[in-house]
Order: structure tokens, then C-alpha cells, then sequence
């Protein structure tokens, strides 16, 4: 049997004779104990997604709590130095709140009923204007004929309403939820301030403390400006877009700026589905299919130049986030809870890269030259 040559080496030297390093470079090994790790790893994250999807009627009003309470315990802290105590200072915010989002959902509100009951004479009023696309849809069935394609596009077919009690029931919390939701963001608000001070005195060792205050202290100011910045930007997009509607004759064009305010929370998502809304009214409300597109392309020109020059502009100074995380954030959150998993994506997000920060700093080394 031969014998390799660091085996004939250390049969020929002496005890005591170091070995020469070997130059044959063996690939990297992965231990049975990294193995291991990181299977278990694997599974804890799969346990903790499924927990979370499966329980969400638990965790995600506590979760939204928790996110909406830090965004407003700024507005606490600014009503204690007032001399309000921070218990009436949380109820005083939660009501202000509270009739905000309420007289936005009444803007939106009436022209949805409204809208909702005429659904089946909306229909055809929509189908019958859409019929000027019969030509295109003849001549592709026939070229699809021609190149032995099947004939499925014979005439423009509406989607069934039949998903708009469904998806409303998706949408709408249950009264329990909604209750929890309250009384944790209440608590929340009214007791931050020990809540801090007790993570922070968990730890025995000053730089853990230091460690954890940094990061409660920059959570809390980012996502404060977050929500602040995100707001007035997506009032002034509600503003704008119901101006664009009275200008083109929309009807109800306060709901509509309204709805797009809301919607414009929802990253990516949000301003698609205003789109639609709009192709479909502008269609509908219009004489013809030209004049009900103009509104609908505004708001296109009008969300392009927020998402991509004055919202990276304001929020991006604070806390840079990319892209691709966003939308990937935004894609998870939404298939784990829904809608407001949409939007709680960013500021999970921002919340995860704060801690990810300060727990793994990363010193960047400079980039060789080309």
C-alpha cells in the first residue's frame, strides 16, 4: 500500500521534528456540531413562523401594540413635560388617534356603501364601456387560431363580485382582537418608561446596559420620525390625489384622496390597488375611456415622484433602508398576517436592522482597487 508524503514524512523524522506545513490546500469541512447547529437553528425558525401564523390572532394585535405604541411614545414623553401624567397622556393619544383613523374610514366609508350597492349596475355599466376592446380580442383570437392556439379571449370577461364580503371580512379585526389591541397600546404607552428602564437593568454588565439603551433609544426616535415623516407624506399624497379627481370630475374625490392616504401606508401594494380603484371609477364615472385614464396616470406620476425621490429623501436620512429588503419584508409580513402585516413590514424592518447593528457591528473593510 503507498503511503501518502505526509506519512512517509512522519515515519522518517525523528520525535520532536516539526512538520512542514502541507501546500495541498483541503476544502473547508463543515463539523458535525456546525451541522447540527444550524439544523436546529433551522428548526427554531420554522417554529416560531408557524407559532406566529398560527396564533396570529394573539400576536399580531400585541405585536401592532408594541410597534404603534413606540411610534407614539415620543408624543407621551412631549404631554409629561406639561405636567400630564403619562397614564392620561396615553388615553389622550389613543383618542386623538383614534378619531383621526375614524373620520378617515368616514370619508372612505360612504362612497364604498354607496358604490357596494350599485355593484351589479356598475358591472355593466364597466363591461359595456370596455366593449371598445372587442376588436383587439377578435383579432388576437384569430391570430391565436391561426397558430393553433386555443380561443379563450373571445370577449372581455368581468370578474365575479362575489369576493367583496369575504375579503371585508378579512380585512375588518374581530371585536377581541381590536379590544386587545386598544388596551395593550394603552398600557404600552403608560408604562414605556419602566418598561425600559427594566430591560435595561436586566443585564449585570454596564456595556450591555449602555447596548440596550442605544437601542431603545433608536427605536424609538426612528420609528417616531418614521411615523411622522410617513404620515404628513401620505396626507400630502391624499390631498393631491383627491385635488386630481375634482379637477378631472371623479366623484367623491375627498374619499378617494382619503382611501389614497390610507392605502399609500402599504408599501408597493398600496399605491397598485389606488391605481386600480382609479382605472376602475375614472372608467366608470367618465364619458369615455381617454378622459377616465387621466386621473388614474396623475397618480401614477404623482406616487412615482414620492416613492422615489421625496420619501428616499426624508425618511432615507435616517435610517437607509434597501429595496430588496422592503420588499421582501413587505411580501413575508403580508403572507404571515395580511394587511397589517403590510404594514408593519417597514417598521419591523427598521426595528430588526437597529438591533442587528448594534448586536453584529460590522467594521467594512475598504474594497480592493480594480
Amino acid at each position: 500500500m503507498r503511503a501518502f508524503p505526509s506519512e512517509d514524512l512522519l515515519g522518517k523524522a525523528p520525535e520532536g521534528t516539526p512538520v512542514p506545513d502541507s501546500k495541498i490546500e483541503l476544502p473547508p469541512v463543515v463539523s458535525r456540531a456546525e451541522a447540527v447547529a444550524f439544523a436546529l437553528m433551522a428548526l427554531l425558525v420554522i417554529v416560531i413562523v408557524a407559532v406566529l401564523y398560527f396564533a396570529r390572532a394573539f400576536f399580531l394585535p400585541i405585536t401592532m401594540a408594541f410597534i404603534v405604541g413606540t411610534m407614539l411614545s415620543p408624543a407621551a414623553g412631549m404631554l409629561e413635560r406639561y405636567r400630564i401624567p403619562r397614564a392620561l397622556g396615553a388615553v389622550v393619544i389613543v383618542i386623538a388617534v383614534g378619531a383621526a383613523v375614524s373620520f378617515m374610514v368616514g370619508l372612505i366609508a360612504s362612497p364604498v356603501m354607496e358604490w357596494s350597492s350599485r355593484l351589479p349596475e356598475l358591472g355593466a355599466i364597466l363591461k359595456e364601456k370596455l366593449h371598445v376592446f372587442d376588436r383587439p380580442l377578435a383579432l388576437w383570437q384569430e391570430l391565436q387560431t391561426m397558430v393553433g392556439g386555443s380561443d379563450t379571449l373571445a370577449t372581455l370577461q368581468l370578474p365575479k363580485f362575489e369576493w367583496v364580503q369575504p375579503t371585508l371580512e378579512f380585512l375588518s379585526p374581530t371585536f377581541a382582537e381590536f379590544l386587545l389591541f386598544i388596551a395593550t397600546l394603552i398600557l404600552f404607552i403608560a408604562s414605556w418608561k419602566d418598561l425600559r428602564r427594566a430591560l435595561v437593568m436586566a443585564f449585570s454588565e454596564r456595556t450591555a446596559r449602555l447596548r440596550t439603551l442605544r437601542i431603545l433609544n433608536e427605536v424609538e426616535t426612528h420609528l417616531g420620525n418614521y411615523l411622522l415623516m410617513v404620515t404628513m407624506i401620505n396626507v400630502g399624497v391624499g390631498i393631491i390625489t383627491g385635488a386630481i379627481c375634482a379637477a378631472t370630475g371623479m366623484p367623491n374625490p375627498a374619499g378617494l384622496g382619503a382611501l389614497a392616504a390610507t392605502l399609500n401606508f402599504v408599501p408597493i401594494i398600496g399605491p397598485i390597488a389606488m391605481f386600480v380603484v382609479l382605472v376602475a371609477v375614472g372608467i366608470i364615472a367618465s364619458p369615455t375611456i381617454g378622459a377616465g385614464l387621466i386621473a388614474p396616470a396623475c397618480f401614477a406620476v404623482v406616487t412615482f415622484m414620492e416613492g422615489h425621490f421625496v420619501t428616499p429623501t426624508i425618511v432615507g436620512r435616517r435610517l437607509s433602508l434597501n429595496a430588496l429588503a422592503v420588499f421582501l419584508a413587505l411580501a413575508f409580513w403580508t403572507w404571515l398576517w395580511g394587511p397589517m402585516g403590510a404594514f408593519l413590514s417597514s417598521p419591523l424592518l427598521i426595528v430588526a436592522l437597529i438591533v442587528k447593528e448594534h448586536l453584529m457591528p460590522v467594521n467594512s473593510p475598504q474594497l480592493p482597487e480594480e
